[in-house]
């Protein structure tokens, strides 16, 4: 009898282990696949696209930005601020005498070593998001970690300017999961992503004003939601060729949130 309850019990712990080997879905189904933020770029005035990429009904269920309406003009200005290299003081300036709204995702040190800059920020209408403290890998952490990430550059923001509630982020590195989406809404984020982008960060291979303009303009769309570095030299002296040329074909630049519905 003992034998038989054995045998039993081994074949019912070699079937379990054959599910969860055979089910690589299990993962996926808990949330902890890791993705990397990509899209299908816009030409000519047609919008982007993430119908390819696997991660679409993730985004929508969580409710995270990729772009605004369509169907108005309307262009969000971004910015990741992971350190200071001697340009957001230039791209203030501009945006300041465009009268253009923006957000500044910041991570720890930016937000620990340049505290005019982010009291600037605030006191010119712009927003602060929270990028973490760190720039980690998201994906790779549990949620104790998650909380440590965006709670210290929080309390720091506020510290610094005042900005009590931070309701935006942006995920390091583009990496997130479905659990780091949902888990970072239950703190009261909206994760931040965009519809147009360019390889900007790269401080040693800049290419000057006019690519950094052809590359953001060859991708303008309706509900557009725009990421710049601003350590980029490219990006700040292009800045206000943009919006100047952007307002041309009828664009107008507003805040997220002035964002009145989101699209996948």
């Amino acid at each position: 009898m003992k034998r038989i309850v054995l045998v039993t019990v081994m074949l019912a712990l070699f079937g379990l282990a054959s599910s969860m080997v055979l089910s690589p879905g299990i993962v996926a189904a808990q949330g902890g696949k890791p993705y990397h933020f990509g899209f299908k770029k816009s030409k000519n005035g047609a919008l982007p696209s993430i119908n390819e990429e696997g991660f679409k009904q993730i985004l929508q269920k969580h409710d995270a930005i990729f772009l605004g309406n369509p169907e108005k003009k309307e262009l969000f200005l971004t910015f990741d601020n992971g350190y200071e290299n001697g340009f957001t003081g230039r791209i203030l300036d501009t945006l300041r005498d465009k009268k253009v709204p923006a957000i500044f995702f910041v991570t720890g040190p930016y937000a620990k070593e340049q505290p005019e800059l982010m009291k600037r920020m605030v006191n010119e209408g712009h927003l602060i998001g929270n990028h973490s403290w760190s720039h980690p890998d998201m994906s790779r952490l549990d949620q104790a970690a998650i909380r440590t990430e965006l709670d210290k550059v929080k309390e720091e923001v506020a510290n610094v300017t005042g900005q009590l509630d931070m309701r935006y982020m942006r995920t390091p590195q583009g990496v997130f999961s479905e659990k780091t989406l949902a888990f970072s809404r239950e703190q009261g984020y909206t994760n931040v992503f965009w519809s147009i982008a360019y390889r900007d960060w790269e401080t040693k291979q800049q290419k000057g004003s006019q690519y950094a303009y052809q590359q953001v303009m060859s991708q303008l769309h309706p509900g557009a939601v725009i990421l710049l570095h601003s350590v980029s030299k490219d990006n700040t002296e292009a800045l206000g060729q943009i919006i100047d040329d952007a307002r041309k074909q009828g664009y107008e630049f507003k805040s997220l949130d002035q964002m009145e519905s989101r699209h996948y």
